[in-house]
């Protein structure tokens, strides 16, 4: 397996986690990030400036938001690599997509409420994030060869 392809099986690994952990959390915490509200305000304000209706089926909304989510996160998160260097460029692809997480969806006209509406709501956005990128590295590391 060439490291191109490792890079993305460690990425998606890591926006699974991701995604799992921000759907699991969320039915239990109120403070918990609503990392797929802010993905739906996406979809829909994208589709909104190409002229197009954003679909009215909520939970339609909510599949598109979540795969456009495990997408982008996949191919964010396989930045991270493979090798032992992985875990330092997991750590920090985490924390700086954790910070974009709860600094940018105000000024992107998205709200800030999903992500940034308690102290603890802004830690758990982090932390999560976080988590996805340590998990990307911890497969990139895990399936690199003796090459890299």
């Amino acid at each position: 397996m060439n490291n191109i392809i490792k890079s993305m099986v460690s990425g998606l690994a890591g926006a699974c986690v991701l995604t799992l952990v921000h759907e699991s959390v969320r039915r239990f915490v109120p403070d918990a990030p609503r990392m797929d509200v802010l993905g739906m305000r996406s979809i829909s304000k994208l589709m909104r400036m190409a002229d197009e209706e954003p679909p009215q089926d909520q939970e339609g909304l909510h599949t598109m938001a979540l795969a456009g989510d495990v997408l982008s996160n996949s191919l964010y998160y396989s930045l991270a690599g493979t090798g032992i260097n992985a875990w330092w460029r997991g750590a920090i692809l985490g924390v700086a997509a954790g910070a974009g997480a709860v600094l940018l969806p105000g000024p992107l006209g998205l709200g800030e409420a999903p992500s940034n509406r308690t102290t603890q709501t802004q830690a758990m956005t982090v932390g999560y994030y976080l988590l996805g990128g340590l998990v990307a590295a911890a497969v990139g590391y895990a399936i690199a060869s003796d090459e890299d």
